[in-house]
């Protein structure tokens, strides 16, 4: 039975240690004792010590000569490098917009001073109402109750920081950072006075709420949170062999010919271009309380970083709500009503970018992020959303690609597809029928696209890559997944449950792995979610293996390879070369499906034809995952739902409405403070005093990233920040522990190696011996770049690796790792992969050795599998037929490896625990799919 602990504070204890890190000055995280602050900085910020990864990269790049690389062999590289547009380049100016020159400090504008912390009266109330209203989302009948606690409390003589909840949002309200006020417009059928038609014809009028989208992405790109992410001009990046890079958004094609279009008019000459990125999905809130659904619509700018659009922060601004039209069921299907759809969506568009039309011809001056105006010009860029609200947006029938012209019953080999545009679509419906053009067509007549009212736009080429919908939830889990699960019902026909049932605990007896979801039941669930279909990804493949033909098997790790290149956040020449290799081999295999007569009349598909575009799309706006529908979905979660669950679901969307505004008003409020140094120092009670915890540039902590010639490397482990037990003991003892008393010897050989390497080890006796005494961990954690972020912009990846016989009071859990072996060499050739028994330290003659006793494997053959495209790996042995072991330094270790065992041909027992799962098999798969990382090392 579990008891209190005895020791409760009995008093208010201030916090006195706060991080003042120097890398990420805006953390500001306060502290009771020291400890607390050393266990958060090395939690959260040792990671910036690391630098560039130095291992061969997946997919080295050969110069071609295609981007200005001579591609003769005898040329030196330049080494990374961009070029920024020569024309459109962002020059700063002054109040005028006359261009500054170089190096001339910001303007600054003749505005009202005003209060510190206006309109708030002290820094305390401020994060108290960001506290309340933003962080814990708190509702206002609680808000009412906290304020009479507080007035209730001694020496408060009666008065609340806020009155009640009404005072606190007015002073929300009376920000003016942030603010973007609601407006709306109301559209109707022409035949909305005719109440003899259907429903959606006489139900009145449908109004679109929306804020100027000029006001948010004015805010998004002078908002100083952005500062060091920013790109204010178009730019070619270029890697060290002189080879293309595409990243964020600006190092795209797109905005460069954009540039070259708009550099014709002279008076655009040296502003700075800006990239409108729109996004929406419809969202259902409440299914019990009537279905009820909104259709957000989002704004971001293609300025901001793509890691920025990705942190779900204030990149992405809710621009407004479309309106969504209903009918009655029987008129659900009715093309008229389909009709009106199309234009209420297309119309409602157009209506809320009209205002921009001037500015997107003729530049204006607008305060950026940093601190300097300049004049900028906007464009209509890509649009991010799944597959239906794409066929909306192209204006086509669903089963076409809304891309190109490719037809619908032979998507990815249709030898006379082109890319779509405008005046192509207008030259069909001038000369084809209505009926023609829907079946031969494939487009819908009598509407185009919103884009064509705006310059320099084509929604076919604006329409953005969407990993999500396509690649996961797409053509792996809706089309490959299904696939495979028909072949198994058609094969093994009176064993299929069984068979199924298998796979099911396949999946279940994986190991555990950092951030990989544990399906405890197989995957058969009926609510499936994105990150649902990216777990199963990760585990899939072992566990069919065996009970479907190798083609199949080969077919979805090819796919997977697609997927897990174009996920990565940087991508190369060499990357979108392998990209193709990887598609066309999909496109082969896949084949096998086809064959088994499981889509015996050919596969094409839009979701798996939209693969073939993915090439063009990186090369137009950068990386993939920085235009993904998980950005828009997940915003959802903050613009959406939250404040309607919060709602009094009367009126429900003015709640909405207002919430929204508050929070973005509470957020540029805090990133101005913290551009004007008003936040660098912590808040402190009254009375009290902080201590100094800055981390000067000698922290040894710091130094341990560097090794002995000052090069930096790509990896650091270190271990936990507190012993296990937390009393020192000698080697026997820890080896006695866990039931290898043979740890003092190994780690007299580990030190025979570490004085003398490259040297035979001799007889043990005349090895030296660690006598003093040392410490246990149960876990360490690797930091480390991913390998394909070679210029480091992406920052650090953190993981737990354990060794503990009880983790979290759960079952044992002891990791594996990929361990050094040989840097010059490849992936998984210049790897060993171990399984972590003891984490352990100890002093010998003054130097500190932070150790870890493993258990090795050794590769099964030469090369990775030929179906799984992972390598095999087995125990191995020492000559009297025990597992061998080791004591390597922590150095070696690189990060956690994921294994996966070969089932064969015996059904998994049911008794059989995840936990066991190392111990269970002979043979294991090196899980490449484990993470994006894993992919780009253990190749």
């Amino acid at each position: 039975m579990a008891t209190a602990r005895a020791t409760i504070p009995l008093k208010y204890q201030p916090r006195r240690y706060y991080c003042t890190d120097r890398v990420n000055s805006d953390c500001q995280k306060g502290f009771i004792s020291a400890a607390g602050l050393n266990h958060h900085y090395n939690a959260v910020h040792r990671h910036h010590s690391a630098t560039r990864p130095c291992r061969p990269r997946q997919h080295p790049w050969q110069p071609t000569g295609q981007y200005g690389d001579s591609g003769d062999d005898n040329v030196e590289p330049q080494g990374a490098y961009y070029i920024k547009h020569p024309v459109l380049d962002g020059t700063p100016v002054d109040l005028n917009g006359d261009d500054l020159p170089e190096g001339a400090s910001p303007p600054i504008p003749n505005t009202p001073s005003k209060r510190a912390w206006h309109p708030f009266e002290s820094r305390a109330h401020f994060e108290l109402a960001d506290f309340i209203f933003h962080q814990n989302e708190m509702p206002g009948t609680q808000i009412d109750e906290l304020m009479h606690i507080w007035a209730s409390m001694p020496g408060h003589a009666g008065i609340p920081p806020y009155a009640n909840h009404e005072y606190l949002y007015g002073t929300i309200d009376a920000i003016s950072e942030g603010d973007a006020p609601w407006t709306s417009f109301s559209m109707e059928s022409v035949e909305a006075g005719d109440s003899s038609g259907p429903s959606w014809k006489h139900s009145g009028t449908y109004e679109v709420v929306f804020r100027d989208p000029q006001v948010l992405l004015d805010h998004q790109i002078s908002n100083p949170g952005f500062k060091n992410h920013i790109d204010y001009s178009p730019r070619l990046v270029f890697g060290e062999k002189g080879q293309r890079v595409w990243s964020d958004f600006m190092t795209g094609n797109w905005a460069w010919s954009q540039c070259n279009e708009l550099s014709k008019d002279p008076d655009n000459h040296g502003a700075m271009f800006v990239p409108i990125i729109l996004g929406s999905d419809k969202t259902t809130v409440s299914v019990a309380t009537g279905n009820n659904e909104y259709y957000p619509l989002y704004i971001s700018t293609g300025n901001v970083h793509n890691g920025m659009r990705r942190a779900h922060g204030e990149a992405v601004s809710l621009l407004g709500f479309l309106s969504i039209p209903k009918t009655d069921k029987e008129f659900e299907a009715d093309p008229e009503f389909h009709t009106f759809q199309r234009h209420l969506f297309h119309t409602s568009l157009e209506a809320i970018f009209h205002t921009m039309c001037p500015e997107m011809t003729k530049p204006r001056s607008v305060k950026c992020a940093d601190g300097h105006y300049h004049r900028a010009i906007y464009g209509l860029g890509p649009y991010i959303a799944d597959y239906p609200e794409q066929a909306l947006l192209a204006c086509i029938v669903q089963g076409w690609c809304p891309k190109c012209t490719a037809h619908r019953t032979n998507l990815d080999n249709d030898p006379n597809a082109i890319l779509c545009n405008h005046e192509y679509t207008q030259l069909l419906m001038d000369s084809f029928a209505s009926h023609v053009l829907w079946q031969k067509y494939g487009i819908v007549d009598d509407i185009l696209p919103f884009t064509a009212s705006f310059p320099c736009a084509n929604i076919h080429e604006l329409i953005a890559p969407d990993i999500l919908h396509q690649i996961i939830k797409g053509t792996f889990k809706d089309h490959l997944v299904s696939w495979v699960e028909t072949y198994l019902r058609k094969h093994y026909k009176n064993d299929f449950e069984a068979v199924l049932a298998d796979i099911d605990r396949r999946i279940a007896v994986v190991p555990p792995f950092p951030g990989l979801r544990r399906f405890s039941q197989g995957r058969g669930f009926k609510q499936w979610t994105g990150n649902d279909s990216k777990a199963l990804m990760k585990v899939y493949l072992p566990a069919i293996a065996g009970y479907v033909p190798s083609e199949m098997l080969q077919a979805l790790s090819v796919f997977m390879d697609f997927c897990y290149i174009v996920h990565q956040s940087s991508l190369d020449e060499a990357d979108l070369d392998a990209l193709d290799r990887a598609l066309e081999w999909f496109q082969t295999l896949h084949s096998i499906f086809e064959a088994e007569g499981i889509h015996s009349d050919g596969i094409s598909i839009p979701r798996i034809h939209a693969l073939q575009h993915y090439h063009e799309a990186i090369e137009l706006f950068g990386a993939p995952n920085g235009l993904s529908t998980s950005i828009v979905e997940s915003k959802h979660i903050h613009a959406v739902k939250k404040p309607y669950w919060g709602s009094n679901k009367n009126e429900e969307l003015s709640q909405v409405l207002l919430v929204n505004q508050r929070q973005d008003k509470l957020a540029r409020f805090q990133a101005e403070c913290l551009a004007e140094g008003l936040l660098d120092k912590p808040l402190i009670p009254q009375d009290n005093e902080h201590e100094d915890t800055s981390f000067q540039e000698d922290d040894p902590y710091l130094q341990e990233a560097v090794d002995d010639d000052g090069e930096r490397v790509d990896a650091v482990v270190q271990l936990a920040h507190k012993p296990s037990p937390r009393k020192l003991r000698t080697l026997a003892e820890m080896g006695q522990d866990i039931g290898h008393p043979e740890l003092p010897d190994l780690v007299a050989i580990f030190l025979y190696q570490q004085r003398n390497p490259g040297v035979d080890i001799p007889d043990i006796s005349k090895c030296p011996k660690a006598i003093d005494p040392g410490y246990s961990f149960s876990s360490a954690v690797a930091t480390f770049y991913a390998p394909s972020d070679f210029s480091g912009v992406n920052g650090m990846h953190r993981q737990y690796i354990h060794a503990a016989s009880s983790w979290r009071n759960g079952p044992p859990c002891y990791d594996c790792v990929f361990v050094e072996k040989d840097p010059t060499l490849p992936g998984f050739q210049g790897l060993f992969v171990a399984q972590v028994l003891l984490f352990f330290s100890f002093h010998y003659r003054n130097v500190y050795y932070p150790c870890a006793l493993v258990q090795w494997f050794t590769p099964v053959g030469n090369e990775p599998c030929i179906d799984t495209g992972m390598w095999k790996v087995e125990h191995e042995y020492d000559e009297d037929g025990d597992h061998l072991v080791g004591v390597i330094h922590l150095d070696s270790i690189l990060r956690p490896a994921h294994l996966i065992g070969i089932y064969g041909e015996e059904y998994i027992p049911h008794d059989l625990q995840y936990s066991d799962s190392l111990a269970a098999f002979g043979s294991f798969y090196v899980n490449k799919y484990s993470d994006y990382h894993a992919f780009e090392l253990a190749f």
